[in-house]
């Protein structure tokens, strides 16, 4: 079904009664619980402030993995539940979802065989949903596979295979998803306070981002999914609330693929910071990251900051013989990982990754932490409290083998609608009846008119940005070129639905505004 943000509001105002629960937050966990309520037969509303995915969920590393660095730390039934995770996310998205291969560059005598081991063990816990089995390379095999890595004190390599996956293109196939399934969805409402009766959560007032009109709505049980914003909605509920999230910034520079031709992502286990380093393939560019930078408060457009670009160029320098400078960089983006506070940890790079379920007095479910990965376990276990909370009829999850909205089994990666999966026929249509629509809308990057137009139509791109940033990736693949489409997109956009040229302005200066954060000034 086409996604309609008029037809939902309007359902939304004139329900009579209570919807069974009500999600606050569109992210990746929001999204899960959902589609997690709605196919159980709960009556579903999820709210969201901004676009879906605007934060955190649109801004991750593209990995769907069990967590190497996990092993390390020793936290095992978490790399187990993770890849667990990963194989059924891997099946029940094959058009997003991929397998792909990780080499660790072996600089010192004892990494090969300390690595080789670990990866070994990572095979082992992840049983038949493996990917392929790890091994070490010899030195020869690895410059063939990484031609460009740095080779001077090479020994090796250790080659494992994890997931590698389009983030906001699934989160919107979560809300197609949940939609198909009887859930209301709806993007830039954001909830402004809680409803109570007898000091019990009832429901929530909103507010629509464009419109200005607030109103309440009412539900059974509330769930708090915010992520990095999980304090404010505590507060909503209780003034008094404790703090529980410590965000932390992590950022990622996207290069051209040449500085790394090969088809295997490099990981570097051990940087200055104690991070793993990632130089990732995605999309025909290259993603290096991540930091984990200690910010103060949740922001809606975290910035990178010159510390961070630089650690992660020099980084680089180290492993790829391009040396990659400022001015190849594409893009730079920044997201912030809702780590939760265990005490008062300093150091975020071991603060919790477990996801962190929570009921308070007043009934509100909140779920926070964790990771894409394990998206779909969080969203179970929400909704098993929050049907519990609410009194509805307990009834079983079916997420573990639901296919998602688009599924498609095998998947031409030449084709440049190959991530809509199903969907793709549909578009194919659109550029039938108007074959200027099969126009690109930049020559350095694939995407064609008729995604804007299937993205208005079908997907609820209310703005410029959620075209370029979250439909298309063109924002985070390269930043000058989506400042060029904006024109264009906005043009689109208008015509499609009845918009003026006061508006195109507008959207174009506001994505201008935006998009200057994530280019990078030699």
């Amino acid at each position: 079904m086409a996604l309609n943000r008029q037809e939902m509001i309007t359902s939304v105002k004139e329900k009579t009664g209570y919807f069974d629960v009500i999600i606050i937050g569109g992210g990746a966990t929001g999204l899960g619980v959902a589609v997690d309520s709605a196919t159980r037969g709960y009556k579903t509303l999820l709210l969201e402030q901004h676009d879906f995915s605007k934060g955190t969920s649109s801004r991750s590393t593209k990995l769907v993995h069990g967590g190497v660095r996990y092993l390390q730390q020793g936290n095992v039934s978490l790399v187990l539940e993770a890849l667990r995770e990963r194989g059924l996310l891997i099946q029940n998205a094959p058009h997003l979802v991929r397998n792909q291969s990780f080499i660790v560059p072996n600089y010192d005598w004892w990494e090969g065989p300390f690595y080789g081991v670990g990866m070994k063990v990572y095979d082992m816990l992840a049983g038949k949903l493996g990917l392929g089995p790890s091994k070490n390379l010899s030195l020869k095999k690895t410059i063939e596979r990484l031609p460009t890595l740095e080779q001077k004190g090479l020994r090796g390599g250790v080659i494992y295979y994890d997931g590698q996956f389009d983030d906001s293109r699934l989160a919107i196939n979560l809300v197609q998803t949940a939609a198909d399934n009887g859930a209301t969805m709806l993007n830039y409402l954001k909830v402004t306070g809680l409803k109570k009766s007898n000091n019990m959560v009832d429901g929530v007032r909103v507010e629509d981002q464009f419109t200005g009109e607030s109103y309440g709505i009412n539900a059974r049980v509330v769930v708090n999914a915010t992520g990095v914003f999980t304090d404010s909605v505590l507060k909503m509920d209780n003034p008094d609330s404790r703090p529980i999230i410590a965000p932390s910034q992590g950022i990622h520079l996207v290069i051209d693929k040449e500085f790394s031709p090969g088809e295997s992502a490099i990981m570097v286990p051990h940087t200055d910071d104690g991070r793993v380093l990632f130089a990732v393939p995605w999309n025909g560019k290259l993603v290096l990251g991540t930091t984990d930078t200690p910010v103060d408060g949740p922001a809606l457009e975290p910035k990178a900051m010159e510390e961070e670009i630089e650690f992660i160029l020099k980084h680089a320098s180290q492993y790829l013989t391009g040396n990659p400078t400022r001015k190849d960089v594409r893009s730079v983006f920044a997201g912030l990982r809702p780590l939760v506070k265990a005490g008062d940890g300093k150091d975020t790079a071991s603060l919790s990754r477990d996801h962190t379920l929570m009921i308070s007095d007043s009934g509100l479910v909140t779920i926070t932490g964790g990771k894409w990965t394990t998206y779909r376990k969080m969203a179970q276990d929400t909704v098993d409290q929050a049907a519990t909370v609410a009194g509805l009829n307990i009834k079983e999850c079916v997420t573990e083998n639901l296919r998602i909205h688009g599924w498609l089994k095998n998947v031409d990666m030449n084709d440049p609608l190959h991530h809509y999966g199903s969907d793709r026929v549909e578009i194919y249509k659109l550029i039938k009846e108007k074959p200027e629509l099969g126009d690109k809308l930049h020559e350095r990057l694939p995407y064609l008119k008729a995604e804007v137009i299937w993205g208005v139509r079908n997907e609820m791109a209310m703005t410029v940005e959620d075209v370029l940033s979250r439909r298309t990736r063109a924002l985070l693949l390269d930043a000058k070129a989506s400042v060029d489409m904006a024109p264009e997109v906005a043009r689109l956009m208008a015509e499609e639905i009845g918009e003026d040229k006061n508006w195109v302005d507008t959207q174009i200066e506001e994505y201008n505004a935006l998009a200057a954060d994530y280019i990078l000034e030699g």
